[in-house]
Order: structure tokens, then C-alpha cells, then sequence
């Protein structure tokens, strides 16, 4: 569940809230202004607080998750979002323009599954190879990578270190294209059968508006 759209929902209801609560105070109960701004802060507060675990419940719920699950998740996204501000930082640290499309590559694959777990906590099941494994080789190799690019006398054995470590890279970025497609899978299989259902469905129709000429051509 996205912290800050959740904080934007509580606050849309419990300012409202807060304003009734004050409202009906001082007009309605006779209390006087500050104990009735008080009562005000109190009713949203709480409202604020109360919807929070509602919320999460419901959020749950939709994804079919347990609290012990989400929590395990949501430390290792967040865990991974550290990891991803890393890779950024290292990898446009890198002056080597040859590789500029590589990087941009490797840096859209990695925050794209990022956000579609984020988006939908479950994802990350099926993402597990690339928050254990995929995305530590991708930093650990882009900062060696940056550090030897880095050097202002190369020698034949760094550059040949870097000719390895790039033409690595270029192989990670396949393994976390497979990574990225493991994740989308189930969608790709869904709109593959929407996909055979509506044709089956169009030649139904056709075959009902012209049984005659599909007879024909039998």
C-alpha cells in the first residue's frame, strides 16, 4: 500500500471529521471554543489513527495476504528500495557513454518490478531470484565497474577487467528481463485466454449471422 496515498485518504476524512466534531461542540453542545477545539483534534486524530489498520485490513484482504506476510514483504521492499537508490548512484556515476543505453536499461527493469511489488504486494513471491540474488550482482558489479572506469591510468589488465565486467552486466540485464517477464506471467497467460475467448466468441457471431455462407464454406 503506498504510505503517502493512504496518508492522503486518512487526512481527506479526518479533516472533514474534525471540523464536524468542532462544529457540533460549540454550537450544538454549548461547550466552550478551546475545549471544543480539543474535542475537534481528538475526533480526527482518532479517525486518523482508526482508519489506518482499516485501511491495511482491507489492502490485505484485496491481495489475499496475512499481516505477517505483508510485514515480511514490506521490510525486504524496503530493504530493495535502498539498494535501487544505490544502483542509481553508481550507475550514472559511470562517464562511459557506450554503455548509457545499458544502464538505463538495467535502472528501468529494476524500479519497474519494484513498483509493480509495491503496487501488489504478492508480486513478490514470483520476483524472489531478483531481490535475493539478480539486484545485489547488478550493484556489486556496477560499483566495481564504476570504480575501475574511474581510474585515471588504465592498465591492460583493468581494461580488460572492464570489457568482462560490461559484457556481465549485459548478460544480467537479460537474466532481470526474465525476471521482470516471471513477474507479468500470469497476466501474459490471462490476456492470452481473454484473447482466445473473444475469438471464439467473434466466430460464434460470425457463424450465427451467416450460417448459410459458413455452411457453404464447409
Amino acid at each position: 500500500m503506498n504510505p503517502i496515498l493512504s496518508l492522503i485518504l486518512r487526512s481527506f476524512v479526518a479533516v472533514p471529521v474534525t471540523i464536524i466534531a468542532g462544529f457540533v461542540s460549540f454550537f450544538f453542545m454549548n461547550i466552550n471554543f478551546l475545549p471544543s477545539i480539543g474535542i475537534a483534534i481528538a475526533a480526527g486524530v482518532l479517525t486518523h489513527l482508526i482508519l489506518g489498520p482499516i485501511m491495511t485490513s482491507t489492502f490485505l484482504k484485496k491481495h489475499r495476504l496475512s499481516w505477517r506476510e505483508y510485514r515480511y514483504i514490506r521490510k525486504n521492499l524496503a530493504d530493495a528500495q535502498k539498494k535501487i537508490r544505490r544502483l542509481n548512484k553508481s550507475l550514472f556515476s559511470i562517464r562511459d557513454l557506450s554503455s548509457v543505453k545499458e544502464r538505463i536499461d538495467i535502472l528501468r527493469i529494476t524500479k519497474k518490478i519494484q513498483k509493480m511489488a509495491l503496487k501488489e504486494p504478492k508480486r513478490f513471491y514470483q520476483a524472489e531470484p531478483f531481490y535475493f540474488s539478480h539486484l545485489d550482482s547488478v550493484i556489486e558489479l556496477t560499483e566495481k565497474y564504476n570504480f575501475l572506469s574511474a581510474q585515471p591510468k588504465k592498465s591492460l589488465e583493468i581494461n580488460q577487467s572492464l570489457i568482462e565486467t560490461r559484457q556481465t552486466l549485459n548478460e544480467l540485464t537479460k537474466v532481470l528481463e526474465e525476471d521482470l517477464y516471471h513477474v507479468v506471467s500470469d497476466d501474459v497467460d490471462h490476456l492470452n485466454f481473454e484473447i482466445d475467448v473473444a475469438k471464439h466468441t467473434i466466430k460464434k457471431q460470425k457463424e450465427a449471422k451467416f450460417p448459410e455462407e459458413n455452411r457453404w464454406l464447409k
